[in-house]
């Protein structure tokens, strides 16, 4: 070895005492992240995985907050849309965008460099990818909010629990996108119930009925992967369908009602019967799914998928002293009751929250509610593809993952569904269709 690379070697001392700094502060579980905000004084430099709306909106929230939040990287599939939201949040935040030509990035492995270069990283893209993004960020030490659906099958709600244990050990917030908890009027709601404002709650019917989705025509330079890409909500494989990809909100208020009781089987009936098209996927445009809980519960849960329709994202609670309207906050009975007071932007309140916990240095983790709703959404959705009670234990010890494996996704690859003459996908089966 030269002089000169034997000089610029660190001695052994500098040596030892830099690796038990290293040793002490991972025995600490304090993250780099952590321990350089604890004290709320420098900057918190945010990433955005996913440049679509919901992911947009989040960072845009977020750095509504305080000039100390940046903006240090964002990433999507595609190059046309995250320059778009690159022009804009430059434009609306000038002075809180330092994201370099580095980390404003695009494609599968993009994620990489908006990880490195962040504090704390917002994911909001195909749900297929939240959990494995929600890993390798808590791996690499960073705060990580997460919208749902949080997983879309069995092996992603595994992975969502080794995510959750993970950032607990480490000392890194974990903040849920299950936005309806942080809205004070439905806190409000949730109290006067769990005081017995309603009595024992006896049924439920949930809503989640719509439209579509925006749906993406074939741009004809696409193959069919890259297509499925920009139309992912509308394909099974990425999205998981719309009890998971909707109804999970339905699903993880009425569980917040219930104390969080989780359903011991549920059933469910589902199908497409109008929205044919290749830009409708794969996917169901109707779903229900009954569950019953140990308690004696029984939740009603409906989502549609359909244009001209009657449209309701709404709970009707039912209880032995009366009738809950989740959306109207309001309480029917002998004991009538109406929140008055006033409302926050919920979308906000989650932003507040990861942001907060890092200036204070007292990490959030949403595990508790995020896994076993999401869990809940899961089993309704094989229920109405398979046509078969499906019990809550089955769920929690399946390990099944939609095809393609996420290891082995590119965007070149043969597309895992293909249309058939008709410009139809083929779809579930109830009464056929199997999981392993």
């Amino acid at each position: 070895m030269s002089e000169q690379h034997a000089s610029s070697r660190p001695s052994r001392r500098e040596f030892l005492k830099k690796s038990v700094e290293v040793a002490s502060a991972a025995a600490a579980g304090l993250s780099i992240a952590r321990s350089a905000h604890a004290a709320g004084k420098q900057e918190i430099r945010i990433g955005m995985i996913g440049c679509g709306g919901r992911c947009s909106g989040a960072g845009a929230q977020a750095l509504s907050l305080g000039k100390d939040v940046k903006l240090a990287g964002m990433v999507d599939v595609f190059e046309s849309r995250m320059r778009a939201k690159q022009q804009y949040f430059k434009s609306q935040f000038p002075d809180q965008f330092v994201a370099t030509a580095d980390t404003c990035t695009f494609g599968l492995d993009g994620y990489k460099a908006v990880i490195a270069a962040s504090d704390a990283v917002l994911i909001a893209c195909a749900s297929k990818y939240h959990a494995f993004y929600a890993e390798e960020a808590i791996k690499a030490g960073k705060h990580v909010f997460i919208e749902k659906p949080h997983a879309i099958d069995p092996a992603g709600c595994q992975r969502l629990r080794r995510v959750a244990e993970m950032a607990k050990q480490k000392g890194l917030s974990l903040v849920s996108g299950h936005e309806s908890r942080y809205d004070i009027g439905y806190q409000a709601q949730v109290e006067r119930i769990h005081a017995g404002g309603l009595g024992d709650v006896v049924a439920i019917q949930s809503m989640f009925l719509r439209a579509p989705y925006q749906t993406v025509a074939r741009d004809p330079k696409l193959n069919e992967t890259r297509y499925q890409f920009s139309n992912w909500y509308h394909f099974r494989w990425l999205s998981g369908d719309d009890v998971t990809q909707s109804l999970v909100h339905n699903l993880d208020r009425m569980r917040w009602v219930l104390r969080e009781e989780n359903p011991t089987w549920c059933f469910g009936l589902g199908g497409r019967s109008s929205s044919y098209g290749e830009v409708y996927g794969d996917m169901f445009d109707h779903h229900t799914v009954v569950y019953e809980f140990k308690s004696g519960v029984r939740l009603y849960a409906l989502c549609r998928t359909q244009a001209g329709c009657y449209d309701s994202w709404n709970d009707i609670i039912m209880g032995t002293k009366g009738t809950c309207n989740w959306n109207a906050c309001r309480i029917d009975g002998p004991t009538p009751w109406r929140y008055q007071g006033p409302r926050n932007d919920p979308h906000t309140e989650e932003q507040k929250r990861l942001i907060g916990s890092i200036r204070e240095g007292k990490p959030i983790n949403d595990a508790g509610t995020m896994i076993d709703s999401t869990v809940m959404a899961v089993m309704g959705q094989i229920a109405c593809y398979t046509g078969k009670p499906v019990t809550w234990q089955e769920v929690v010890a399946a390990d099944w993952e939609f095809a393609p494996k996420l290891a082995d996704v590119r965007l070149d690859m043969d597309a895992p569904v293909k249309p058939d003459a008709t410009g139809n996908y083929p779809l579930p089966k109830p009464g056929i269709t199997v999981f392993p």
